[in-house]
């Protein structure tokens, strides 16, 4: 194999190392077994490949307000569902509900499970009934 084969080689099982690290195993930063629901006003969506991220404020009774993050599915996932970023955007600045499983590092952010908007719609993220 001469020098600049090799060179390009290593050169391409970087960029694929690289490309795996880049979408992590769920399960690795989830724990599906620990889950949490979150009632509270959704702050923020950000509507993009490899996932959307979902921001809510959660407020427990006589406590200080919580930011959750929580991430989503990718947006073709949603729209395969017939939920489109328009449906999820009406929701900013209103109470949904969100059940997610949380973070291994007991940190505030999730892998979203189902969320329930305002008007009843469910969105679920989950390609089985979870």
């Amino acid at each position: 194999m001469s020098h600049r084969t090799a060179v390009i080689a290593a050169l391409g099982a970087t960029l694929l190392a690289s490309a795996a690290w880049a979408h992590h195993n769920m399960s690795a930063v989830f724990d599906f077994n620990d889950r949490v629901t979150l009632t509270g006003t959704l702050t923020e969506v950000d509507w993009r490949n490899p996932h959307i991220a979902l921001l809510l404020e959660v407020k427990a009774e006589g406590q200080e307000p919580q930011s959750w993050s929580i991430e989503g599915p990718p947006p073709g996932f949603c729209r395969t569902r017939d939920v489109n970023k328009t449906h999820v955007e009406a929701a900013v600045g209103m109470t949904v509900i969100a059940e997610a499983s949380r973070a291994r590092d007991g940190s505030q952010s999730g892998l979203l499970r189902t969320m329930t908007l305002p008007g009843g719609e469910v969105l679920s993220a989950c390609p089985q009934n979870c």
